[in-house]
Parts: structure tokens; C-alpha cells; sequence
């Protein structure tokens, strides 16, 4: 398995788990334990903001294009408009 392959595999893995914490943090009433998946949800976010900024730096990962102001505009106008039912 080549180094690639590794930092895509970690990231899906990091990403998977925030996506975990992000369902069981809103459920749990347990002040103590919410708090305690919070502070891993966060140490998890920081892994994954260095895995990315590996990924980045490597060239193993490219993000899409920056949307345009057009873009950023068209989405806000359909987001905002009064809902019809």
C-alpha cells in the first residue's frame, strides 16, 4: 500500500468518525459523556485538518474550484426564498 492510498484511507476514517460524533452528541443526555465526545469529536478534528494538510501538500488531494460570487449568489436565492406548500 503506497503512502496515497494510506492518508486517503485515514482521512475516510477520520471523516467517518466526525460523522459518528456529530449523531451521538446531539442524542446523549450524559453532561459528562457529552462533554467527553466532545472533546474527542475535537481532538478528531484536528487529526483530520492535519491529514488534510498533508494530502494538500502532497498533491494527493485537490479540492474543487472555488465557487464564483454568481454561484454563492444563485444558491443564497433559493435557500432564502419563502417556502410554498
Amino acid at each position: 500500500m503506497n503512502e496515497k492510498t494510506m492518508v486517503s484511507d485515514a482521512l475516510v476514517g477520520v471523516n467517518g468518525e466526525l460523522k459518528m460524533f456529530g449523531g451521538m452528541i446531539p442524542q446523549t443526555e450524559n453532561k459528562e459523556l457529552k462533554q467527553c465526545l466532545k472533546q474527542i469529536r475535537n481532538e478528531c478534528e484536528m487529526s483530520q485538518e492535519k491529514l488534510y494538510q498533508v494530502a494538500r501538500e502532497k498533491s494527493y488531494y485537490v479540492p474543487a474550484a472555488k465557487a464564483t460570487q454568481e454561484e454563492i449568489d444563485h444558491v443564497k436565492n433559493i435557500l432564502t426564498q419563502p417556502k410554498t406548500f
